[in-house]
Parts: C-alpha cells; sequence; structure tokens
C-alpha cells in the first residue's frame, strides 16, 4: 500500500496522500507531503506581503525621481535656467563651451558681442562683403549660414539667430582659425 499511495498523482502533479499515506510517509522518510492549504491566510503573512508590495512600489517611485533628476543633470548646467539677455546667453553658451572644450572667456565673448552687434540677436549687416555676395552675417557675433552650418554645436538650436546657438558657433570657429574668442579684437 505504501508504494501505491506515493505513486498516485493528481493532475496538479501533488502527491496524493491520505493520513495513512502521511503517517507512513513521516515514518519511511521517502515521500514528501504538501503542507495542506489555510482555510484562512495568517494576517501577519499577508500584511508582511502587502508591506513588502508597498517598499517595491516606494523603491520604484524614489528610482524614478532620481532617474528624472539624474536626466535633468545630464543635459548638465545648461539644463538650469538662465535670464533671457545677454548675460545670461553668454553664460549657458559657456557651459556648453565648456562641455565641448570650446575655449573662450567670458570677458573677450562680450567684447566681441558688443563690438558686433551692440547685443542684438537680431542683427543683420546687410552692407559688407559677405551681404553683396548673398550671405549676410547675423546674431549677436555675426556669422554667415555657411560659417554656422559649419560650426554649429550639436545640443544648441540649429538657428543662426539663436543668442547662444550662435555665441557657441561663433566661438568654435574662433577656437579652430584664432585659437580661442580670446585672440579676436576686429572683424573675423
Amino acid at each position: 500500500m505504501r508504494t501505491a499511495l506515493r505513486n498516485t498523482k493528481l493532475t496538479t502533479g501533488l502527491t496524493l496522500l491520505g493520513a495513512a499515506g502521511i503517517a507512513t510517509t513521516a515514518l519511511g522518510g521517502t515521500a514528501h507531503a504538501a503542507t495542506p492549504p489555510q482555510t484562512k491566510p495568517a494576517a501577519h503573512a499577508t500584511q508582511a506581503a502587502a508591506d513588502k508590495d508597498d517598499k517595491k512600489a516606494d523603491k520604484k517611485d524614489d528610482d524614478k525621481a532620481e532617474k528624472k533628476d539624474d536626466k535633468a543633470e545630464d543635459k548638465g548646467k545648461d539644463a538650469k535656467s538662465y535670464p533671457d539677455n545677454l548675460d545670461g546667453w553668454i553664460r549657458e553658451a559657456k557651459a556648453i563651451m565648456d562641455k565641448h572644450d570650446i575655449p573662450g572667456s567670458y570677458d573677450s565673448i562680450k567684447r566681441n558681442i558688443i563690438r558686433e552687434s551692440a547685443g542684438d540677436p537680431n542683427a543683420v549687416n546687410d552692407w559688407d562683403v559677405n551681404a553683396q555676395k548673398g550671405t549676410p552675417s547675423r546674431g549677436l557675433l555675426q556669422v554667415i549660414q555657411p560659417t554656422f552650418d559649419q560650426y554649429h554645436v550639436k545640443g544648441t538650436p540649429d538657428k543662426l539667430t539663436d543668442p547662444v546657438a550662435n555665441i557657441v558657433a561663433a566661438c568654435n570657429y574662433a577656437a579652430d582659425r584664432y585659437g580661442t574668442m580670446d585672440n579676436v579684437d576686429s572683424a573675423y
């Protein structure tokens, strides 16, 4: 009878054991009886599972918030807010330039902007040789479109008159041509 009870299985794959089978199994040590299902789960086990689920949900929320903060930080210092004025545009451009190893000091950028456009991001030079050839200089640092296209830095708007994009592209050009915007003291 012991063998018959040990080898009889239900469709769920559990060994069918009656009271005699459980007693025989305990003595023989060869079959394993499943613990009978509880009619009512223990309150502490249910609460522990709920607490564990809450902790997992809290951790996921914390992880999401941390990842969001990391993404903002990954965008770099330019993710921080800069004023929409000449000082803010130069500071934001400097942060981007620092990331891309483009040299140029705040003072030299500002000095050249004042000379080239008097701080007007929409300034257009319609009288020089570039304008006569059909590509007028535009923006804070009076850049022509082909130069902007060649020296544009990813991550800045692809628009010649965008103040930050104009500064970064012009400084990138000046670094390539003169070593740094710091070396530019006249039209370049």
